[in-house]
C-alpha cells in the first residue's frame, strides 16, 4: 500500500482550505518554533505564512527535506537559503494570483496622485475650501521597472488610462527595455513604478542618484520589495523636492515602525503592504495550491517553478 504523502504547512491565519486533498494527504501544521523538527517528516512544504523567514532558518538542519516547497506569495527571498538553492527541491510560488490586484492598486494611486486626492482629504479634515487644478493623466509617461507578470499587467492597466508605459526588465526583448535604458526612461517619466523582484542586482537600485535622475514633477511608487529602495535617499528626495511625491506599499522593515520618519514625509503615501491583497485571495491561493499538488502527485510538470539561482519565476 502506497504511503500517504505528508504535507507540512507553515501556518498563518486563516488556515488554507485544501478541498479535494482532504483524506489524500497527511496534513501537519507547523509554526516557526516547530518547523525545523517537522521538516524531515514532510514530502511537501506549503509556506502559507508568506512573511516568515522560518524556512531559511530551519532548512540548513539535518535530515531529509521536502521534495517540493510552495510559497503562497510571489517573492521567495524569505524562503531561499544557500542550502535550499543547492538542493534538488523544487520551489514554486503564487504567480497568477496577485498581478491584477497590484495593477489595480497602482492605477488607483496614479489617479489619486494626479488628482491630488490626498490633498483634498487633508483639506477636508481641516474644513478648508481651497480650489486647486488637477493634473491630466492622459499622455503622461510611466516607467515600470520589472518585466514579470506584475510589471506587464501594471503597464497594460495604465495604458487603458491613456498613460504611455515603458517596461524595463533584466534583459531587453520585444516590448521590454533593458537596464541600460533605465536612467533615460526614468528621466522622462511622470510615474516611476518599482515592481521588480529582489535580487543581488536590484537590491537598493533606487538610490540618491536614481532619484536625482527623475523630473521634479514625477512620482515614485513601490509595489515590489522594500529593499529595492534606499529609503533614506527617497526621504531626502522628497524633503528637497527633487520629486513631486511617492507612494510606498512595501518597506525594508515591516510593519513600518511607528518612529519611522517615513510616516511624516510630505508627499508620501504609506500603505501597509496591501496592494495585492483582496478579500478572496486566501481562497484563490488555496485553490492554486490544490491544482499544483494534483500535478505534482500525478508526476506532471509543475507550474510557477522558481529559478532558485535568480530568485524568481523566469518570464514567458
Amino acid at each position: 500500500m502506497t504511503a500517504v504523502p505528508t504535507l507540512l504547512v507553515l501556518d498563518a491565519e486563516p488556515l488554507p482550505r485544501l478541498g479535494r486533498l482532504t483524506g489524500r494527504v497527511r496534513v501537519v501544521h507547523a509554526g516557526a518554533d516547530t518547523l525545523a523538527t517537522l521538516l524531515p517528516t514532510a514530502d511537501v512544504l506549503l509556506v502559507w505564512d508568506r512573511t516568515s523567514y522560518a524556512v531559511r532558518e530551519a532548512w540548513p538542519g539535518g535530515g531529509p527535506r521536502p521534495r517540493w516547497v510552495h510559497s503562497a506569495g510571489v517573492g521567495v527571498e524569505h524562503v531561499l537559503c544557500p542550502e535550499l538553492v543547492a538542493s534538488d527541491t523544487v520551489v514554486t510560488n503564487a504567480r497568477g494570483v496577485f498581478e491584477r490586484p497590484v495593477a489595480e492598486y497602482v492605477a488607483s494611486l496614479v489617479l489619486a496622485l494626479a488628482k491630488d486626492l490626498p490633498g483634498t482629504l487633508g483639506l477636508q479634515r481641516k474644513r478648508m475650501w481651497r480650489h486647486r487644478e488637477a493634473r491630466p493623466l492622459a499622455g503622461t509617461r510611466a516607467c515600470v521597472v520589472g518585466s514579470g507578470p506584475v510589471g506587464r499587467t501594471i503597464a497594460r492597466t495604465l495604458k487603458a488610462l491613456d498613460v504611455v508605459p515603458a517596461v524595463v526588465g533584466r534583459v531587453p526583448r520585444t516590448g521590454i527595455h533593458g537596464p541600460a535604458d533605465l536612467d533615460r526612461l526614468m528621466s522622462r517619466a511622470d510615474w516611476v513604478i518599482a515592481a521588480a523582484p529582489l535580487t543581488r542586482q536590484t537590491y537598493g537600485m533606487f538610490d540618491a542618484r536614481r532619484f536625482g535622475v527623475m523630473q521634479p514633477s514625477a512620482h515614485f511608487l513601490n509595489v515590489g520589495h522594500g529593499a529595492l529602495v534606499v529609503e533614506e535617499a527617497l526621504a531626502e528626495a522628497l524633503a528637497k523636492r527633487w520629486i513631486a511625491g511617492a507612494a510606498l506599499d512595501v518597506f525594508a522593515a515591516e510593519p513600518l515602525p511607528a518612529g519611522s520618519p517615513l510616516w511624516g514625509l510630505p508627499g508620501l503615501v504609506v500603505s501597509p503592504h496591501m496592494a495585492g491583497d483582496t478579500v478572496n485571495r486566501w481562497d484563490e491561493l488555496g485553490a492554486q495550491f490544490v491544482e499544483l499538488y494534483e500535478r505534482w502527485a500525478a508526476g506532471r510538470t509543475l507550474l510557477n517553478v522558481v529559478d532558485k539561482q535568480r530568485g524568481y519565476v523566469p518570464g514567458r
